[in-house]
């Protein structure tokens, strides 16, 4: 008999209609059953292998109007990102929060934290970030903080007592070495960056930009400084963090760099077992393979316009991608038992996904598939679900790929200082909340197939590829389930026979086209995806 979409699918379809009706109806828009009646909240996600969500903080949601998004402006839009009920089919799903740094700073980006202690005024004040931690934790949903401690902001009194310090010559002090510099008559490391250290003729190191002074991580005093800052948030509640520029600490030493990291989440960890961490290494695998001894990093290889996401999504060889999963699964947990990895396609350092990946031809969604129905812990950057847009350009200024949030219901959130980006999307949030067929409901869709088959995140990988096509996917196994994930990323559609492949019921189905089951023999639509088990 010839089977169409599974239950599971059809209910989420008629869920995600429900919930664009409006935010207006009382109680539940439909609750989503599985085979055998379960609920999406009987899947308790209780580990790392979590959705995510970027969010440029000063570009998503403004509660004050002055045009800067703050975090009240993110507590404000907790319905929309996860309303605490994985059943009602309202909220996006997500089920865990990247802050960029909220630290004070005096630039638009804050990564040139001038106090770790204090929340910049501009977000708000450390008791909306207590409240927003309340918050997400009883939606169970993760937080983690951007914590970019290779180097600090030249506003910083640690720089201050490190410039006095070296002006009247108090050599042993822990101000003198704070920072990492060289003196007049030597040169410094090879492929440094350095700026004189006003009033003296010594040098202090600084690969980024001048108002960025790098830390010297062979100081006991900062290492101690910087155990204190986690401490801090980890003692608030803040859930893990994101590192910036983990690869700096020791630049040109990966391995010192890597030493180091084991030595500060080994002691984080004393302090909460179960602590997130993704670490910025913008490298290839070879190199981020140093690091996940440490801690988790962002795969690069996947992300960006010439990633293996983008390409694979433009009728590429799924076969291919999926045995790159595979090989770089087993090799980073060769390295570490605990590792996982984390795709993504853009952030807030790249040009965004839906200018190299075309909403209107498929391009977008099959590439959502690619990275969300896929195991570990991919990142959406905020905008993504909606297929904003926002590149460098001839102005060549990241401003630009950190655009303000396109509500269009009165937020007042401004794009930042010095971008010059336009038409970043056609339909803001407003308009695609109703639309059965936007790209955020497209993206909600698949955060729940995602939920409602564990497997997916958290099951022992293997590739498949379907001979003579460029189908291909995983079988993912977890708790004693199986489930097989295939993915048709070209523009036809294509008959599998699956009786060979182990699997008999067609579980989900997402994409472009529609997919079918009859007897054995699976119909693939066109940029479609599908769950089996």
């Amino acid at each position: 008999m010839k089977k169409t979409l599974s239950l599971l699918l059809c209910l989420l379809m008629l869920v995600s209609l429900l919930a664009a009706c409006g935010s207006g109806a009382s109680g539940k828009s439909g609750e989503v059953a599985l085979k055998g009646g379960n609920l999406l909240s009987d899947y308790v996600v209780d580990d790392n292998a979590r959705v995510f969500y970027e969010i440029f903080v000063g570009s998503f949601s403004d509660s004050d109007g002055d045009g800067t998004g703050d975090l009240r402006g993110i507590i404000n839009r907790m319905d929309y990102l996860n309303d605490g009920d994985p059943n009602s089919g309202r909220s996006l799903g997500i089920e865990g929060i990247w802050l960029t740094p909220i630290f004070q700073s005096p630039s638009y980006h804050k990564y040139d934290v001038s106090d770790y202690y204090t929340v910049d005024p501009k977000f708000g004040t450390t008791e909306d970030l207590q409240e927003l931690i309340a918050l997400c934790h009883e939606r169970n949903v993760k937080l983690i903080l951007d914590l970019p401690i290779n180097h600090t902001g030249s506003l910083n009194k640690w720089f201050s007592d490190f410039i006095i310090a070296h002006r009247q010559g108090l050599v042993g002090t822990d101000a003198y070495d704070f920072y990492s510099w060289h003196g007049p008559d030597d040169q410094g490391l090879a492929g440094h960056r350095y700026a004189q250290i006003s009033g003296t003729k010594d040098y202090y190191e600084c690969n980024f930009d001048n108002a960025m002074p790098e830390l010297n991580f062979d100081s006991e005093a900062v290492r101690g400084a910087l155990l204190d800052v986690a401490r801090y948030y980890i003692d608030m509640g803040i859930d893990g963090f994101r590192f910036d520029a983990a690869k700096y600490v020791y630049f040109g030493d990966n391995r010192a760099s890597a030493e180091f990291w084991i030595w500060y989440l080994d002691e984080l960890r004393q302090l909460k077992p179960d602590l997130y961490t993704v670490a910025e290494v913008w490298d290839s695998d070879g190199v981020t393979d140093v690091y996940y001894t440490a801690t988790n990093c962002f795969d690069f290889t996947t992300s960006q316009a010439e990633g293996l996401i983008a390409s694979t999504a433009k009728a590429g060889d799924v076969g291919a991608y999926s045995s790159y999963v595979e090989s770089y699964l087993n090799r980073v947990r060769a390295l570490n038992p605990d590792a996982m990895i984390v795709p993504f396609i853009a952030n807030h350092d790249t040009d965004r996904a839906a200018g190299f990946l075309s909403v209107a031809s498929g391009q977008m969604k099959i590439a959502a598939n690619l990275y969300l129905l896929g195991p570990g812990s991919p990142f959406i950057y905020y905008g993504e679900e909606i297929g904003m847009r926002g590149s460098r350009g001839g102005a060549n200024t990241d401003a630009n790929r950190r655009l303000a949030m396109v509500w269009n219901d009165g937020d007042t959130v401004a794009d930042p200082s010095g971008s010059t980006y336009s038409s970043q999307v056609e339909q803001g949030v407003a308009e695609q909340l109703g639309d059965k067929d936007s790209l955020y409901n497209y993206y909600k869709q698949l955060i729940m197939i995602r939920r409602a088959n564990p497997e997916i995140a958290r099951g022992v990988y293997r590739s498949v590829s379907i001979p003579g096509t460029k189908i291909g996917g995983f079988y993912a196994t977890w708790k004693g389930s199986t489930v097989l994930v295939l993915h048709n990323t070209t523009l036809s559609a294509a008959e599998i026979d699956l009786s060979n492949l182990g699997v008999t019921e067609l579980r989900a189905a997402v994409g472009v086209e529609d997919a079918s089951l009859d007897g054995t023999t699976l119909t693939l639509g066109a940029q479609t995806s599908v769950v089996l088990r």
